[in-house]
């Protein structure tokens, strides 16, 4: 049995290597293309690592730094994806807390409707939504966020109520006898309780919200406003020609946020699937 388990340790060690191989190739031949000149990337040396005669050291990072419209382009995303995940994190926390600690049909109605909401392809309600979101004027990158609440609060509230369900109602009732309103309670002894499963919801909206083209093509304004997405797809250099240099240098930039703030949170992501699996 001991050999048989070695045997398929040592098998699912090397296909996992395989698929984090295959992972992380993508981001390893931007990388390497976003140092090489502009005739190495467009010819069959996109393919070889930089050589002297290719590598081109950080211009393409100034050059696409420089270029008109990245400025403009990052803070956009940076205040959608911000305003974005702030409220889809409080509301849909205080949303799941309700699910969780007030039981009738109206709330388990409501938590099978948040579940249904993400089975439902934004293909079937993007045509409605670029509609109604010229309607509503929700197509500045300060109101957006109003729309990518009501698209991620399904897996939000999905993964908030079942940590909810773990935390012991005693808590919250001994707050209550002290004198703790249920904003108190919520704020100051739900949410300190809730802190690996809000880093664990909020890295994965950012992912979502930073990454996402369709929703921005869709709804803002284009002439006015241009998320990272977007300007990669139109990525013009100074005489109007696509860079492919630059071009790469400015998707390792737009990666790069996401890689940190994952390598920083990653332990509370592990601490909350442990304290759930020991709590549940």
């Amino acid at each position: 049995m001991k050999k048989k388990t070695r045997v398929f340790d040592r098998i699912l060690t090397v296909v996992l290597s395989l698929l984090c191989i295959a992972w992380i190739y993508p981001v390893f031949m931007i990388l390497m293309n976003s140092l090489k000149k502009e005739t190495a990337i467009t010819t069959s040396s996109a393919f070889e690592l930089p050589t002297a005669e290719t590598f081109n050291g950080l211009a393409n990072f100034v050059d696409a730094i420089g270029s008109k419209g990245f400025l403009s382009a990052f803070l956009t995303s940076l205040t959608i994806t911000v305003t974005s995940v702030v409220l889809i994190l409080v509301c849909c926390s205080m949303c799941a807390w309700y699910i969780t600690r007030v039981q009738n049909v109206f709330t388990k109605l409501c938590y099978f409707l948040f579940v249904f909401s993400m089975v439902v392809p934004f293909q079937m309600l993007m045509f409605t939504l670029a509609s109604t979101s010229d309607q509503l004027r929700l197509n500045t990158p300060w109101n957006i966020c109003i729309i990518y609440l009501g698209f991620g609060a399904g897996l939000a509230v999905f993964m908030f109520s079942g940590f909810m369900k773990s935390i012991p109602l005693e808590i919250e009732e001994a707050a209550l006898i002290d004198g703790c309103n249920p904003l108190q309670t919520f704020f100051l002894i739900v949410i300190p309780v809730l802190k690996p499963t809000l880093i664990s919801v909020g890295i994965l909206e950012t992912m979502w919200v930073w990454n996402d083209y369709l929703l921005p093509y869709l709804v803002l304004d284009r002439k006015k406003y241009s998320t990272i997405p977007i300007l990669i797809q139109y990525f013009k250099g100074s005489y109007g020609k696509v860079e492919m240099g630059p071009m790469m240098a400015c998707i390792m930039l737009t990666v790069l946020p996401i890689i940190i703030i994952y390598v920083f949170c990653q332990k509370y992501i592990i601490k909350g699937v442990a304290d759930g699996a020991v709590k549940g």
